[in-house]
């Protein structure tokens, strides 16, 4: 029998680990055939491929990003040929599965939840006595009618076999996610995630871990994303993983955890900082909320000063990159109260901050008492809400345009000097900054266009200076610094106009190769000649002491000359500046 597990990804760069799974499992009984597509690849291309492999069974992995092009998929296969035995399994199916098979004809089979041991055993009945009755935890038709068998016992994770050895995952690996699981299910109840249903975690073999993440590592793996809810909810596991990870690593290789901030002991973070090498680990935080009422409505349990304390000393320490998750849209969250919730995790300034929209999936708790707080969401995936009784759509639309210019201002870090002094000094706070631009960005149409990053610096400065701001000369010189700092090689057309003509330019020249240390030791120990200025350096005039400002954070409005220099060799570029050269 010709089984194929199939599924599309977001992104060529994703894995799935669900499947791999569903392989390893089902050996040596049966050699299942893993095919994986990305939901922008055209549907009749992959139709075509997978039908080429004439299967007698297609397994797809179902989650909200993929369910809509998969269910493409699936309807025109049935039509080419309707002998294939579909099964649908994953999250985004376990769930209201009747309703799945009620309104897709051309589904013969749903797998419900854990599926490793039950879609092995679908697999046996398909290929011999066809009882499917005998299958614990599957929906599937009969005499025309609809029957979903009782759900079996929870597997022995101890016992799984390895997803992570198959020889033609190799070639990928370095140039992909691989996403790693040590535990299943989440000791918390949030009311929002699928991951409150399941009750108690359980844990994988360590030992079995530790042996696979080497041979990831030892044949090219380079991002590894455990994929546990609460990977620190035991503090003894999480400090031998850590260390474990410490000791082995290979030099390149980034871990990427889930993290539960608040129960985090101050000193697993003093360890990490002692300890952990800069930039091997990367910490997920979902904070979703810092209104107390809020989280009491859907059954959160967070402690945010524990929460903050963590994330502060996390940064403190300098070597671990934090992306927290905000969700818009919760029970009671307003937009003034969401506001409140921006500014308060911003404060903390992590490296990434992600703003999302509460989603409705199905068989979660807030989705079956959806009408309690008038919820209004999108009958198909991804079930985003449109509005609730506090909350408006206008208010969502106005929230989506801060997050718009959120993701291209901070979390892509192409400006960070710039944006740091305009929300401390400029706005009020940065959730009026974000806004404010965000409905400006909005109303320009720039949504709707892509952009450059020279566009970037020109459309903040379009929409400071419609602002009037009081400020504006001392941001552009910011916003020059940060453009030139971030070049490798010297920029052909910056986005703004020169401010030394050609003779000012040869006068600033000639003075700094006839006294180099006006710009430091640094830039004297050089040694560059005056045709190398030429080449390989930009002359800016700001009116500010740059120099003063990045070691002191102040302000002196004295004009400097600010000198990016960039190094041919290095491929980097250093910035020089000084108020004695004007």
């Amino acid at each position: 029998m010709n089984v194929i597990c199939a599924t599309l990804n977001a992104k060529y760069i994703h894995t799935n680990l669900a499947i791999r799974y569903l392989k390893a499992y089902a050996a040596p009984q049966f050699d299942i055939h893993l095919k994986e597509y990305t939901i922008k690849d055209p549907v009749l291309n992959i139709v075509s491929d997978l039908y080429q492999q004439n299967p007698d069974v297609i397994g797809f992995s179902c989650y909200i990003w993929n369910i809509e092009e998969t269910l493409k998929v699936v309807n025109m296969l049935k039509k080419i040929n309707p002998s294939i035995s579909i099964v649908l399994g994953g999250p985004e199916v376990t769930y209201d599965t009747v309703w799945w098979m009620e309104t897709n004809a051309d589904v013969d089979f749903i797998v419900i939840g854990e599926g490793e041991q039950t879609f092995k055993r679908l697999l046996m009945e398909i290929a011999t006595t066809q009882e499917f009755d005998q299958v614990p935890g599957i929906a599937y038709r009969k005499a025309g009618q609809i029957t979903v068998t009782s759900p079996g016992q929870k597997l022995d994770l101890k016992e799984l076999p390895s997803p992570y050895r198959f020889p033609e995952d190799l070639p990928h690996l370095a140039k992909r996610v691989t996403y790693i699981e040590t535990s299943r299910g989440c000791p918390f109840t949030c009311q929002f995630c699928l991951s409150s249903i399941e009750v108690g975690v359980r844990y994988f073999d360590r030992e079995k871990i530790k042996n696979d993440i080497r041979y990831l590592m030892a044949n090219g793996a380079r991002t590894i994303k455990f994929v546990d809810r609460t990977f620190n909810i035991s503090r003894s596991y999480a400090m031998e993983m850590f260390r474990f990870l410490i000791d082995e690593h290979l030099p390149g290789t980034v871990f990427q955890f889930e993290i539960t901030a608040d129960i985090m002991r101050p000193e697993v973070i003093e360890f990490l900082n002692q300890e952990a090498p800069e930039g091997l680990f990367r910490f997920e935080i979902g904070v979703q909320s810092t209104n107390d009422y809020t989280n009491e409505l859907v059954k959160r349990k967070q402690n945010y000063e524990k929460l903050k304390r963590t994330v502060t000393m996390v940064k403190e320490g300098k070597k671990i990159d934090q992306h927290l998750d905000l969700i818009a849209g919760l029970p009671e969250e307003d937009y003034s109260s969401f506001r409140k919730t921006f500014n308060d995790v911003f404060e903390m300034r992590p490296e990434e901050l992600q703003l999302g929209f509460l989603k409705m999936l199905r068989g979660t708790g807030l989705r079956i008492n959806a009408a309690e707080h008038q919820y209004v969401f999108m009958d198909h995936s991804p079930y985003e809400i449109l509005s609730n009784k506090v909350l408006s759509f206008d208010d969502i639309v106005r929230i989506k345009q801060v997050e718009d210019v959120l993701e291209k201002y901070w979390n892509d870090h192409r400006m960070d000097t710039t944006i740091e002094y305009i929300v401390s000094n400029v706005f009020l706070t940065p959730f009026d900054f974000f806004q404010e631009f965000g409905s400006y960005w909005d109303q320009q149409g720039w949504s709707r266009i892509g952009h450059q990053l020279e566009d970037l610096y020109r459309r903040l400065h379009s929409f400071l200076e419609m602002k009037g701001i009081e400020q504006l000369e001392i941001v552009e010189g910011l916003m020059k610094y940060d453009y030139l700092r971030n070049h490798k090689y010297k920029p052909r057309k910056p986005w703004w106009t020169p401010t030394f003509n050609k003779d000012d330019r040869a006068a600033i020249y000639k003075q700094i190769a006839q006294s180099p240390e006006k710009l430091g030791q640094n830039f004297t120990n050089l040694r560059l000649e005056e045709k190398e200025l030429y080449k390989h350096t930009m002359l800016e005039k700001i009116s500010f002491d740059l120099e003063k400002f990045l070691s002191t954070g102040e302000i002196a409005k004295q004009p400097s000359c600010l000198l990016a220099y960039f190094d041919p060799a290095k491929e980097r570029t250093d910035i020089f500046s000084s108020i004695n050269i004007l």
